[in-house]
C-alpha cells in the first residue's frame, strides 16, 4: 500500500510538472484531481449545424477541452483503477460511454501502472480517430436535442457545460484477481456508467432549458456559441504570444503589445497606432482614420480606438465620425440656431424643416425662421451690397481694409467718430466679416465632393479634403482616385 501511495504522489508531481495551471487542477487535500485535455484537431476541421435548409459551417482550429476528474483509491495503481468522469459539451453521452470504456482498457492493458498521463495522451491525440468524427463535428439540430437523452436510435443531446454530465464509476475494477472476475467486472462497469450517466444527462438538460430559457438561443445555437466563444479566445492567446513586426516602426513585438485590424489582418504594435490614432482625432480628420499600411482602407473597431486612446479623445472621435457621416448625408441638415445645432432630417417634398430638439421651424433654403409660400430672405451679398450704400461704405476692398485698419489702430477719439459714422456693430463685426469672405473667395476653393472651403497652403497640387477624405486636384478640381489614377485633363493631374 506504501507502494502505491508513493507512485501515486510521483505520478501527481509528474502531472503538475508537465501539465500548465490550466489545465492541470490538483486537490491537495487528497489524491484526487482534474485535467483539462484540449483534443488535437487537423488543419480543415470543420462544425456544421444545420437549422432547417440552411447548413451553417465554421472552421475551427480549437474545441472546448475534455475535463477528465479523477479519485485515487488506496490500492491504485497496482489492483484499482481511478474514479474517475468524463465532461465535454460536444460530445454525446453515447461517445462518452465509448470513451470511458476506451480508458478502462488501457488501465487494464498497463498491468497496474500508473495511466493518468497515458489517459490524458490518448483523449489527446486518439479521441477524433476513435470516434470516426475525422475532419467533421456534426452538431445535433433542435429536432435532434430534444429527443429521449436514453434513446438509443439517432444522436442524443449534447452536453452543455463541462460540469454538467458526470459519468462516474463508484466500483473500481481490480486487476490481478481471477480470470472469470476481470471478464465479468468491465461489463458491471458500463452498465454502472450508463446509468449514474442518464440522471446525470437529465440534471443537465434541466439546467441547460434553464439557460436557454433566459438566454432566448436554441439549445444547438447555444452549443455553438460556445464553441466559436472558446476558438476566439484560443487564438487570441495564440496571437498574444506570437512575435510581429510593426508595419510602421517596423520593431518586432510580441502580439500582447500589438494590435491587429480584423478587416485587413495588418498589425501594428499599440504605441504607433495609438499616436497615429490620437493625431488623427486631434486634427478632426477621424475619416482619415484608417490603417496606416499604404493603399489601405480598413479601419479599426470602435473597442480599439477606445482602448488606444481612452475614453476622453474616443468621446470626440465619436462625436466627430456621427458628425462627418451626417455631412455626407444630403437630406440632413443642422438646425441654424447657433445654441442649438442638432441635426434634422429633411423631408423630401418640403421646403420646411423643424428641429426636434429645440421645435424651431426654419427654410431649408435661406436657413431663416420659416415663412411659408413667400420669397426667401435677400441672399447674403445682396444684404452687403445694400449695406454698401446706405453706410456709404468704400467701394474697393483695399478701402474697406484701409477703414478697419484706421479703426484698429486709430485713437479713442477715432473711433468713436468711426463708430458715430458708420455705427458700432458695422465696425466692430460687419466689415470684419465681409473682409474675411472676400479673402476666403480668393484663397479657397470648394471641395468637389462635399463642397467644404478649403485652403491650400503649400505642398503639390494633389489635395485630401478633411472633411470627406476625398483626394481631388487643386488646379482642376478633378477628383481623383486613392491609387491616383489621372483624371483630370490639366498637367497637374498627369502627376497623379
Amino acid at each position: 500500500m506504501n507502494a502505491d501511495l508513493e507512485e501515486q504522489e510521483d505520478e501527481l508531481l509528474a502531472l503538475q510538472s508537465i501539465f500548465g495551471s490550466e489545465e492541470f487542477i490538483r486537490n491537495e487535500s487528497k489524491a484526487a484531481g482534474e485535467i483539462r485535455v484540449s483534443v488535437e484537431l487537423p488543419a480543415d476541421f470543420t462544425v456544421v449545424l444545420k437549422e432547417g435548409e440552411t447548413l451553417r459551417q465554421y472552421d475551427i482550429s480549437f474545441l472546448p477541452p475534455l475535463l477528465l476528474t479523477f479519485e485515487l483509491p488506496h490500492h491504485y495503481p497496482s489492483s484499482s483503477p481511478p474514479s474517475f468522469s468524463l465532461a465535454c459539451c460536444w460530445l454525446t453521452h453515447t461517445q462518452l460511454s465509448a470513451l470511458t470504456a476506451r480508458l478502462i482498457e488501457l488501465y487494464q492493458a498497463t498491468g497496474g501502472a500508473v495511466v493518468l498521463f497515458s489517459w490524458a495522451q490518448f483523449l489527446k491525440e486518439e479521441t477524433l480517430s476513435f470516434l470516426g468524427l475525422h475532419n467533421v463535428l456534426e452538431l445535433p439540430s433542435d429536432e435532434d436535442v430534444q429527443r429521449d437523452p436514453e434513446s438509443n436510435t439517432g444522436r442524443e443531446k449534447p452536453l452543455p457545460s463541462e460540469n454538467s454530465l458526470k459519468n462516474i464509476s463508484d466500483d473500481s475494477v481490480p486487476v490481478g484477481e481471477k480470470k472469470a472476475e476481470r471478464a465479468s467486472q468491465p461489463s458491471e462497469f458500463k452498465a454502472d456508467f450508463k446509468n449514474e450517466g442518464a440522471a446525470s444527462l437529465s440534471d443537465s438538460t434541466s439546467e441547460l432549458q434553464k439557460a436557454q430559457t433566459l438566454s432566448g438561443l436554441s439549445l444547438s445555437q447555444m452549443l455553438l456559441s460556445r464553441i466559436l466563444i472558446h476558438q476566439a479566445e484560443q487564438k487570441q492567446k495564440a496571437f498574444a504570444s506570437t512575435l510581429f513586426e510593426c508595419g510602421v516602426c517596423f520593431i518586432t513585438a510580441p502580439g500582447s503589445e500589438c494590435v491587429q485590424l480584423s478587416e485587413c489582418h495588418h498589425i501594428f504594435c499599440q504605441a504607433c497606432l495609438a499616436e497615429f490614432c490620437r493625431v488623427r482625432i486631434t486634427e478632426g480628420t477621424v475619416r482619415g482614420l484608417t490603417c496606416p499600411q499604404a493603399d489601405c482602407t480598413a479601419t479599426p473597431t470602435p473597442a480599439q480606438v477606445r482602448s488606444l486612446v481612452g475614453d476622453e479623445l474616443f468621446s470626440r472621435y465619436d462625436r466627430l465620425l456621427l458628425q462627418s457621416t451626417l455631412d455626407l448625408m444630403s437630406d440632413v441638415v443642422y438646425c441654424p440656431r447657433r445654441s442649438c445645432g442638432s441635426a434634422v432630417i429633411l423631408e423630401k417634398s418640403s421646403t420646411a424643416a423643424m428641429c426636434s430638439v429645440c421645435n424651431f421651424a426654419f427654410c431649408v433654403t435661406c436657413r431663416k425662421t420659416y415663412h411659408g409660400a413667400e420669397d426667401c430672405y435677400a441672399p447674403k451679398q445682396q444684404k452687403e451690397d445694400e449695406l454698401e450704400e446706405i453706410l456709404d461704405l468704400p467701394e474697393t476692398n483695399e478701402g474697406i481694409k484701409a477703414l478697419m485698419d484706421d479703426y484698429t489702430s486709430g485713437s479713442a477719439e477715432r473711433k468713436r467718430l468711426l463708430e458715430k459714422r458708420y455705427g458700432r456693430s458695422v465696425m466692430l463685426f460687419t466689415i470684419e466679416e465681409m473682409l474675411s469672405n472676400e479673402w476666403m473667395k480668393g484663397n479657397s476653393k470648394n471641395c468637389p465632393h462635399c463642397f467644404s472651403k478649403i485652403e491650400k497652403n503649400g505642398g503639390c497640387d494633389m489635395m485630401v479634403c478633411r472633411c470627406c477624405t476625398q483626394r481631388f486636384c487643386w488646379a482642376c478640381l478633378s477628383r481623383l482616385s486613392s491609387r491616383r489614377e489621372r483624371v483630370g485633363d490639366c498637367s497637374s493631374c498627369a502627376f497623379w
